[in-house]
């Protein structure tokens, strides 16, 4: 949710001029910095709040009746009560006041001119929040504070594609009541998912029992059940457990699925090891081969990036190619800027490439996969607990945050069929 913005645009009219006639005064700007605010606490919280305070305020040009000027409200943080946004007025289109020509002539600025910046603060009592959790979770613990860092925001129409991990293989009902078990409970969630922006269901299934299992049958049933009730490319996980043979780990490719893990290496994994053997490794390459499915090749050190493209040299796995860098993860690679600048360069040109981080980190990662124009995986599977040891209500809501930051910057979320496209399905 940090990030999140609204614009609007007004022209000044006579009405407006306060100087000689002409002139906008600075308090009319100020007022459209409050009503980007309100529209931002109506989104967010359901109610207008109250604007409590400006930290700074700068005029940095004049604006004249006729103009028309741009202003933007940027969510900078959020508080129990206090919303602190950023906000920037410029100007879009000027009328022209020069000698010899008409006075209503105007034209559109080829660089709009910034006008006006201001930092300020707004206020919503809880009892008037009237949804406090549709983009953010508020008992989420939070991410580390920004680097100082240069951010690169990529080309305007650059879509994004979300995955969802709605499962995973080590949560249980009693850690979060939110957790789906049943194939009808993972279908509705996964419609929820391709609801607030997946494209891509990263699927572990379980039994009648709620244990973790790669049973061909049982993940027919659930992929039949999602397939019911959306269109989101289903990935099925060939990972397992710590210690699953590998007949187990790939019983999910009988149930045809459009993609599918493959780890590329052993990595300690907390207290436990889970072992990758490079014999391994291409067994379950060729499974998903003949399953015919695209493989997602999950990369939890850089050394996994380089066994991946061995593969594709013996001719093991072919293009397209799709990196998941998975980040965070105790006894591996760390989750931090300059690991995603450097694994990301060893990607081959028109290779896709995507971030889930664990924890913490998921939703920084996953902002900064955005910005750096490559793609992302968050849900309950690689969060953590919050004080309460109760997780998020479900992946929609991580997948709802992710989406409204990726908008934030210019990237639409990719649709299931833009998806299919731009990973080569």
């Amino acid at each position: 949710m940090i990030g999140t913005k609204v614009t609007l645009r007004q022209r000044m009219n006579a009405g407006d001029a306060h100087y000689a006639g002409e002139l906008v005064d600075g308090a009319r700007i100020l007022a459209l910095f409050g009503d980007a605010a309100t529209e931002l606490l109506i989104r967010l919280d359901g109610d207008e709040g109250l604007f409590r305070a400006y930290e700074m305020v700068e005029f940095l040009a004049p604006v004249f009746s006729g103009d028309y000027v741009e202003v933007t409200a940027e969510l900078l943080s959020v508080g129990n009560t206090s919303r602190q946004f950023r906000f920037e007025a410029r100007k879009v289109l000027s009328n022209i006041r020069a000698s010899g020509l008409a006075p209503s002539a105007a034209d559109v600025l080829d660089e709009p001119v910034v006008v006006a910046r201001a930092v300020g603060t707004c206020v919503v009592p809880s009892e008037l929040q009237r949804r406090p959790r549709e983009l953010y979770m508020l008992g989420l613990p939070a991410g580390p504070a920004p680097r100082a860092s240069a951010i690169v925001t990529p080309v305007a129409g650059q879509d994004v594609v979300l995955t969802a991990a709605i499962v995973g293989a080590e949560l249980t009902r009693e850690q979060t009541p939110y957790l789906p078990i049943t194939p009808q409970e993972i279908a509705d969630e996964a419609a929820r998912c391709r609801e607030a922006g997946a494209s891509i269901i990263h699927l572990h299934v379980r039994d009648g029992a709620g244990k973790n299992t790669q049973s061909g049958e049982r993940f027919a049933q659930v992929i039949e059940a999602i397939r019911s009730k959306c269109d989101c490319i289903v990935q099925a996980s060939t990972g397992g457990a710590v210690g699953m043979s590998i007949e187990e780990r790939t019983g999910s490719l009988s149930s045809k699925p459009e993609m599918a893990t493959l780890n590329c290496g052993t990595i300690n994994f907390g207290d436990d090891v889970f072992v990758n053997s490079r014999r391994d490794i291409r067994a379950i390459a060729a499974q998903i081969r003949d399953a015919g499915a695209i493989p997602e090749l999950e990369c939890y050190e850089v050394g996994h990036i380089e066994e991946a493209l061995a593969l594709v040299a013996e001719g093991a796995i072919g293009q397209p190619l799709h990196f998941q860098f998975v980040l965070g993860i105790k006894g591996a690679i760390p989750a931090r800027e300059d690991v995603v600048d450097f694994m990301r360069s060893l990607v081959p040109e028109g290779a896709t490439w995507a971030v889930a981080a664990v924890g913490r980190w998921q939703q920084p990662m996953t902002e900064l996969a955005m910005r750096l124009g490559g793609h992302a995986r968050v849900g309950l599977e690689d969060n953590i607990f919050t004080s309460k040891g109760v997780l998020a209500e479900g992946s929609a809501p991580l997948v709802a945050r992710a989406a409204a930051y990726a908008r934030s910057i210019g990237r639409d979320p990719a649709d299931p069929a833009r998806a299919r496209s731009i990973l080569g399905l």
